[in-house]
């Protein structure tokens, strides 16, 4: 059972999140922009986020193949381009931002495959979905049925 509902407590900060969303979604590519949710919501072990962005690519005609493979993205990397890797590696960066921040090769490679306004929008989008991914996981978010 869900501990609480932001949309209902705190409607106006629920809507500055999905500010943040709808600029990120606007600005990715529509398939990148569900794989890099998806990996961050697995990395942050978000079962509502990552039933609900597995959900919606497959509905967006994405194959389970590359799905499962995102788990596993760096033993599956004939699934994804070299650009597609770059980003699960700077997601994967930015969502554990550890002591160190991001490593230098794993921006350097994101840098040379995405222009800089490229970069500023996966970067948002890697934000948005660690918040959502925090807000869920926090309240115990519901699977939908």
């Amino acid at each position: 059972m869900s501990r609480l509902t932001i949309t209902d407590v705190s409607p106006d900060a629920y809507k500055a999140v999905m500010g943040m969303e709808a600029f990120a979604r606007r600005h990715n590519d529509p398939v990148l922009y569900e794989l890099v949710k998806l990996r961050a919501s697995i990395v942050n072990g978000c079962g509502f986020c990552v039933d609900m962005h597995s959900t919606e690519a497959l509905k967006a005609g994405e194959s389970s193949r590359r799905l499962f493979g995102v788990a596993a993205w760096r033993e599956a990397e004939s699934l994804f381009t070299e650009k597609e890797r770059a980003a699960f590696a700077l997601t994967d960066a930015v969502t554990r931002l550890g002591d160190h921040g991001v490593p230098d090769d794993v921006w350097d490679t994101a840098a040379a495959h995405f222009d800089k306004a490229e970069l500023a929008n996966l970067l948002m989008a890697i934000a948005t979905i660690n918040v959502w991914n925090r807000l869920a996981i926090a309240t115990k978010q519901d699977l939908p049925d």
